[in-house]
């Protein structure tokens, strides 16, 4: 059987970390912010971290 290609979008977007969960950029942080509160705007800073089913169709994106 062929080995399973790494699905780019993936591998840009995702990293695993050591004890295999996924971080990610949170979403509605990039445009039409003039609209949404300081607050708001401030809870899109930084990572966040994914679980369960979701992790798992990541690593078979990234053949991980």
């Amino acid at each position: 059987m062929p080995k399973l290609k790494t699905h780019s979008g993936t591998k840009d977007r995702v990293k695993l970390t050591k004890n295999g969960k996924a971080r990610v950029r949170k979403s509605h942080s990039s445009h039409f912010l003039q609209k949404k509160s300081g607050a708001r705007k401030r809870t899109f800073a930084g990572t966040q971290t994914l679980e369960g089913t979701q992790v798992k169709s990541i690593k078979l994106n990234l053949g991980a």
